[in-house]
């Protein structure tokens, strides 16, 4: 098992991060016809709104909480006075919430995906595992709520936060940080490490246009007329 958490933690992430980095210029060098998120709005319309706002609201929110959480070195915490246990709680319920909220969107989703014939016929095997890959992921890290209730000290968040701010910034001593969590925060991070190394060959590319479309609110108006 020393061996697993070695490469899983210690070089898994290495690799990730290159095919995350590599696949994503390739494909915009020589795939860029498919760079876009695919919308199926023209072929069911149905619950695509609401499942669309839910999943989006809760995987923007989980994404930048955990950004802000883990990437944030422990000594701004402290500084500012926020002890690990509240720290801890005030995770637990913001990812609980937006977690929640992100569940509801991507089932929605799902069942869209599958039952629709129409969509169905139109989803690629990387539609599907994209989703399904989504949801085992956000399970996984509804669960891990649940194991940290039955201990609200904060440790082993910080051993988690360490091993992340370690493993970004090269530093050797990464693994020894996360030997002893709990192997559904390992299984949790897996799966969402993971979400990287797939990203560059599914629909998810598109979050990278959506950050271009900032350029929309700064832009001159443009005026369409009917033809006479």
């Amino acid at each position: 098992m020393h061996y697993l958490d070695k490469f899983i933690f210690g070089i898994y992430p290495y690799i990730v991060l290159t095919i995350f980095v590599v696949g994503c210029l390739v494909r915009f060098e020589r795939e860029q016809y498919s760079w876009k998120s695919d919308s199926s709005q023209i072929l069911y319309r149905g619950q695509l709104r609401f499942g669309n706002i839910c999943f989006h609201i809760g995987i923007l929110g989980l994404f930048f909480g955990h950004l802000f959480g883990l990437l944030t070195p422990i000594w701004v915490w402290d500084t500012l006075g926020v002890t690990h246990s509240a720290k801890q709680i005030f995770a637990m319920m913001a990812g609980g919430i937006m977690g929640s909220i992100c569940l509801v969107g991507i089932l929605i989703l799902i069942h869209r995906r599958f039952v629709s014939a129409r969509i169905l016929a139109n989803s690629t095997w990387r539609d599907k595992l994209l989703l399904v890959w989504l949801l085992l992921t956000l399970l996984l890290g509804l669960s891990t709520i649940f194991v940290s209730a039955q201990h609200t000290d904060g440790h082993e968040m910080v051993q988690l936060m360490t091993w992340v701010q370690h493993t970004i910034t090269f530093q050797g001593d990464a693994v020894a940080y996360i030997m002893n969590a709990s192997p559904i925060f390992k299984f949790h991070l897996f799966m969402g490490m993971t979400v990287f190394a797939i990203f560059p060959f599914t629909r998810l590319v598109h979050v990278f246009s959506g950050f271009a479309m900032v350029s929309y609110v700064t832009r001159r108006w443009q005026l369409v007329r009917p033809r006479s």
